[in-house]
């Protein structure tokens, strides 16, 4: 794999064995006893994704950013060797925050919880079961239900679900690759980003979970995910008076307004922030801006109103 230059990633990651010798790689920045952040990508990113919010947060909070098995710089067994699904997904999730926190027995009441992208249904997964230990929440272009009333399922995502879709996503890294054009509608991304973006999925085996993540979509009953997800948008509940920051790219062509929609009734509490120009990877068009609200809704000095910029 091509060496992830240290100005784009300037951190020292680590290892957890999830069980079956499957090593999950995270990065674990910031004081030790400081309350936790937890950011939890999607697909196909990586930890790469958060690396703006974790320089501006790590000097007074502990800032926790897992790859997914089969993601990043994880392990990427086979499907023999693993089973890539969305309950897999929020095990692992538990497990290392289990470990990470066995010194205090159990991760501490305080989490601060960011999720994009699969990362919604991942992290909210992990919230419903333990409520008692979410502070609060930052929502960025994802979800955590199934899909919203007058949205339909984008044919780009549809086509990776076909025979063909697969092999292009396995063979030519096409998946991955065009994620770092299209998902970027302000700031194009430079070329040595996108090499990184892409660096860990460099041959056909190493791109299984990309391809599996698409797969695993839930759109009808009898898909696997589909009664997860279910339980988990009706564990939403629980988050109404939860502080919560929706920031929001809008040129997002998945996550679009019909999921921002849904989140602002679910989350009716929230201060939410429009990004007009920004696509799906809104961090990387609007990194600098988001990482101030976040690092001033974290300290407890959340904005008085919603803004749209």
């Amino acid at each position: 794999m091509q060496r992830i230059p240290r100005t784009l990633y300037p951190f020292e990651g680590r290892r957890f064995d999830r069980g079956g010798g499957i090593r999950m790689h995270y990065l674990d920045e910031g004081p030790p006893d400081a309350p936790p952040v937890v950011m939890v990508h999607g697909n196909p990113s990586w930890s790469i994704y958060y690396r703006s919010l974790v320089v501006a947060l790590r000097d007074r909070y502990r800032c926790i950013v897992p790859d997914h098995v089969g993601m990043g710089l994880s392990d990427k067994p086979s499907d023999r060797e693993y089973e890539y699904t969305l309950e897999r997904r929020i095990e692992d999730l538990d497990r290392l925050l289990a470990h990470l926190f066995a010194d205090r027995g159990g991760v501490t009441r305080d989490v601060t919880l960011v999720v994009h992208d699969w990362g919604g249904a991942i992290g909210m997964g992990w919230a419903v079961q333990n409520p008692e230990k979410i502070a609060r929440l930052v929502i960025l272009n994802t979800g955590a239900f199934h899909l919203p009333g007058g949205k339909s399922f984008p044919a780009p995502l549809a086509l990776t679900r076909t025979p063909l879709g697969a092999l292009l996503v396995r063979g030519a890294n096409a998946f991955a690759a065009t994620a770092t054009r299209v998902c970027v509608t302000k700031r194009p991304m430079s070329r040595e980003l996108r090499r990184a973006y892409v660096a860990p999925y460099d041959d056909w085996n190493a791109r299984i979970a990309t391809l599996r993540f698409v797969q695993d979509i839930p759109l009808r009953p009898g898909d696997r995910a589909y009664e997860r997800i279910t339980r988990i948008a009706d564990g939403l509940a629980q988050f109404r008076e939860t502080p919560a920051l929706v920031c929001w790219g809008m040129k997002d062509f998945v996550f679009d307004r019909h999921f921002l929609a849904e989140w602002e009734r679910r989350l009716p509490q929230a201060e939410v922030h429009r990004f007009l120009d920004a696509g799906h990877y809104v961090l990387e068009d609007e990194g600098d801006a988001i990482a101030g609200l976040v690092r001033r809704f974290v300290d407890g000095r959340a904005e008085a109103r919603p803004a749209a910029r």
